[in-house]
């Protein structure tokens, strides 16, 4: 989430199917937003965080994210999470030891915060490679009736700035942006609001924001990608600055850290 390419016979028609070809490649999420291929959530809709544990939506929930690996809500917008920069936890062996973010010790790179293995994104060959895996994930997110995919950890360069880059972390995820446009997915830029106005070079159609009240990121994000933004809180402060700036403007939630499924005792869900 393959573009289908009709192959002609003759010099003319093979060169101008290379030319499509090409800027197909170039640009992949303006030739699926100029034909209507993908669509973003809806704006200023009933959102639910779901990445926990999927649940029943409450009433007036039009949007729901949930992780690849469950069903989507019926009947809804429906946003697929993926960890797409990192290994989930305990899952490192899972991935070729090479495609692992390594110190100059060798010592394998992990997220501290979540234990999480990083991935190695450093080289086009290596970038390749693991958008060849998550692009499997894609494609299981479209033929379940997902509508967007959410790759997660697109701010994995800013935690470790001596080894990955900015550039290196768009050029990773527009590998996938365009994957989920061939498979008629939208794509949405996760957090990281300091490469929000590169969109267009990226290719993604949306964003999905943590937090963006409690550090006054809001603008940043509807600055590239207008009203086409969900938001995340996880504190009742975060969520009384989102809605008191954007309630009338974007979708908003406060969901528990954990993201908990609504049979937790730990689940907390409110909106504006």
């Amino acid at each position: 989430m393959s573009l289908n390419r009709v192959l002609r016979t003759g010099i003319a028609a093979s060169a101008a199917l290379t030319a499509t070809a090409a800027a197909c490649l170039l640009a992949p999420s303006t030739a699926a937003a100029e034909a209507g291929a993908v669509e973003p959530p809806p704006a200023h809709a009933g959102f639910d965080y779901q990445i926990g544990g999927a649940y029943t939506p409450p009433a007036g929930v039009e949007i729901v994210s949930r992780d690849h690996t469950a069903a989507p809500a019926p009947g809804l917008y429906n946003i697929c999470y993926l960890n797409a920069f990192q290994a989930q936890p305990g899952a490192e062996d899972d991935w070729d030891a090479d495609l692992l973010l390594r110190d100059d010790n060798g010592d394998v790179v992990y997220d501290g915060d979540w234990g999480e293995a990083v991935l190695d994104i450093r080289t086009a060959a290596k970038r390749k490679r693991i958008a060849a895996r998550v692009g499997s994930w894609i494609d299981g997110c479209a033929d379940k009736g997902f509508q967007a995919i959410e790759p997660d950890n697109y701010d994995t360069f800013t935690r470790f700035p001596d080894l990955l880059t900015a550039s290196q972390a768009k050029s990773f995820v527009k590998l996938l942006s365009a994957r989920a446009h061939q498979r008629g997915l939208a794509a949405a830029q996760k957090n990281t609001p300091q490469l929000a106005g590169d969109r267009e070079e990226t290719g993604l159609d949306f964003a999905v924001a943590e937090e963006c009240g409690v550090y006054d990121e809001c603008g940043d994000y509807t600055s590239a990608f207008g009203d086409d933004v969900v938001v995340i809180e996880y504190t009742a402060e975060g969520l009384r600055t989102s809605c008191a700036g954007w309630g009338d403007r974007l979708s908003i939630v406060r969901r528990d850290l954990d993201v908990s499924p609504a049979s937790s005792s730990g689940y907390v869900r409110q909106t504006c």
